[in-house]
């Protein structure tokens, strides 16, 4: 039995839902999206993530008994919105980006098409999962890039709370990352995990050697042996004399890493150890692991950085109703007008525009047609792909968007889009988006 998701939301979503049946406009077909107005850190592009888990939330989006009877003892709506709620399930359809696409200022990334009540009683369910799945992937998708190549393990369930590490260690999967440290992420989602040992392990035997051999002994030579408990010189030596040249690898989670890393790539090789790996952690970011990209080192353990998005755990989205029917049925565009928080009315679709080379150009945003209609009048040629995709069909969730599936497919698309950007996306220092955004 799956726990509702339904009181994961704020409780004015549920007044407007109240004052709008009195009103008799809950019924209003009407259409929300999810969007941001800037990239967060100036970063040149961000990256969709939590879209499966959002559709995941929605199927069990339900008032059950419970959660009814939280809303009556707190006098949050009256009893003919409590008899609306104890049927309801989302019913409307949602198109948006696929998971691991990226995205610039202005794109739609979910657009919901439902009755008023039905969609903006998704708002803060759908913000607080693509908020920050999002900043996740943003953020790990750098890092990748600047690993050159090299793995990275997502290792932050230490520096955010138990279950947005789980959902962390996917987002950060999705844009590229090899690992989790997270076994709830491993059992969830079917990410591959890793860890052997920290400082405490060493510190509780007499000797370094005494916690390497008490290591190697339970997990063999192949295992990753923490070197700089005490002297990082003395422990590499220690660790190769306990575990032989076959030592899988060391790690190294203090100093001055690209200082650090030279000399133990040596000192393993003049022992012998020239296939032993190293691997380095220490409150490393996306600067630090450019950095190290061309040094000997062999793959990453990178945690603060990733899961709040190096000091940004959020994307700035917003969720706002940008057209509804009128009386007579037809489609009325609203926007915000507010300074610095203006919204752009209409229904929309979007195409990503590229050149000859394939490499995108701009995202062009088309008012009036919808998602997946066909604008007209609009000559977008070949180089025109369509970016939203279906996700939520008259309330069925499209199952290539979810499970493990979702994932790999996920995981599979970030790579292809990445590729797809101009050079001027992968730098780390803060700019302008990598690509314009256009609207017609």
């Amino acid at each position: 039995m799956h726990t509702s998701t339904a009181l994961l939301t704020d409780h004015y979503e549920l007044t407007m839902v109240d004052a709008a049946l009195q009103a008799g406009t809950a019924d209003r077909r009407s259409v929300f999206e999810l969007f941001s107005r800037r990239l967060s850190g100036a970063r040149r592009y961000g990256v969709v993530a939590g879209t499966g888990r959002l559709l995941e939330a929605i199927q069990h989006f339900r008032f059950g008994d419970a959660e009814l009877e939280f809303l009556r003892a707190q006098r949050v709506v009256g009893e003919r919105t409590l008899d609306w709620l104890a049927d309801f399930r989302f019913r409307g359809s949602i198109w948006g980006y696929p998971e691991g696409e990226v995205f610039f200022p202005g794109s739609p990334l979910i657009t919901v098409e439902s009755t008023f009540a039905e969609g903006v009683l998704l708002e803060t369910l759908a913000l607080s999962i693509l908020n920050s799945d999002s900043a996740v992937a943003t953020a790990a998708s750098r890092m990748v890039h600047a690993a050159n190549g090299k793995p990275l393990a997502e290792m932050g369930s230490r520096r955010t709370g138990e279950r947005s590490a789980v959902a962390a260690a996917r987002a950060a999967y999705i844009a590229g990352f090899s690992a989790t440290s997270n076994l709830e992420a491993g059992r969830s989602y079917g990410i591959p995990t890793m860890g052997t040992a920290a400082h405490s392990f060493t510190l509780l035997h007499d000797t370094e050697r005494a916690a390497f051999e008490a290591q190697v002994a339970a997990l063999g030579t192949g295992t990753t042996l923490l070197v700089d408990t005490y002297d990082i010189d003395q422990g590499v030596r220690t660790a190769i004399e306990v575990a032989g040249p076959e030592l899988g690898a060391v790690r190294i989670d203090s100093g001055d890493l690209p200082v650090v890393v030279a000399r133990v790539r040596r000192l393993l090789d003049d022992l012998g150890a020239t296939g032993t790996r190293i691997t380095v952690t220490n409150d490393l970011d996306e600067h630090t692991v450019a950095a190290l990209s061309a040094s000997p080192v062999d793959a990453f353990g990178v945690g603060t950085s990733v899961v709040v998005g190096s000091g940004s755990p959020t994307m700035g989205m917003v969720y706002k109703l940008v057209a509804h029917r009128d009386d007579a049925g037809d489609w009325v565009s609203v926007a915000k007008k507010s300074a610095d928080k203006a919204s752009v009315g209409g229904r929309k679709s979007v195409r990503r525009l590229h050149n000859a080379h394939g490499t995108a150009t701009a995202e062009l945003i088309l008012l009036g047609d919808g998602p997946g209609g066909e604008p007209e009048g609009a000559e977008l040629g070949d180089s025109a792909r369509e970016v939203l995709v279906p996700l939520l069909v008259d309330g069925e969730v499209q199952r290539a968007h979810v499970g493990a599936d979702g994932i790999a497919a996920a995981r599979e698309r970030h790579a292809a889009r990445v590729a797809e950007l101009p050079p001027v996306a992968m730098s780390l220092t803060r700019g302008d988006p990598a690509i314009p955004t256009e609207y017609r």
